[in-house]
């Protein structure tokens, strides 16, 4: 399936590219997500009168996401839980609590699914780099300590 990308998509396109995905893609993320419309000639002059109108929305998304990691860019998280032998957890330290403790540090809202953890949950009490990916043009490293209780 042909569609036309109204924002950039991470290994996929920029803004205005007409790509070639599979179906279930294009109907389940990209067209109801409002990233990307059907290919054909009504939408392509459609997208065409609206190119300057994206391009500012897209370059509003990117300032904003710059400004959001500078403010992000040496934060040290500590987060305290409950510990057994050797330093194992009792549970995980996932994605969502990582997110959540950033919000309660009073950063602003953060969403589970910028915060990348390519090595799976934190399992071990010590210092971890996680990345946030704030924007498909915009990661930021942290720290997370996680120490016993």
């Amino acid at each position: 399936m042909n569609v036309i990308l109204l924002e950039r998509v991470n290994n996929l396109g920029d803004l205005g590219d007409e790509v070639s995905v599979k179906g279930g893609f294009a109907r389940n993320f990209l067209l109801p997500q409002g990233k990307a419309v059907q290919a054909n000639a009504a939408n392509r002059a459609v997208f065409e009168e609206r190119r300057a109108e994206l391009q500012a929305a897209a370059d509003d998304k990117l300032a904003a996401a710059q400004a959001r990691a500078e403010k992000l860019a040496d934060t040290v998280v500590t987060m305290v839980v409950k510990t057994g032998e050797e330093g194992r957890l009792y549970g995980s330290v996932g994605t969502q609590d990582i997110a959540n403790a950033l919000v309660a540090e009073g950063h602003d809202e953060l969403v589970r699914s910028e915060v990348q953890m390519p090595e799976g949950v934190i399992r071990v009490i010590g210092e971890y780099d996680i990345g946030l990916q704030l924007h498909s043009d915009v990661t930021v490293d942290i720290k997370v300590n996680v120490v016993a209780e």
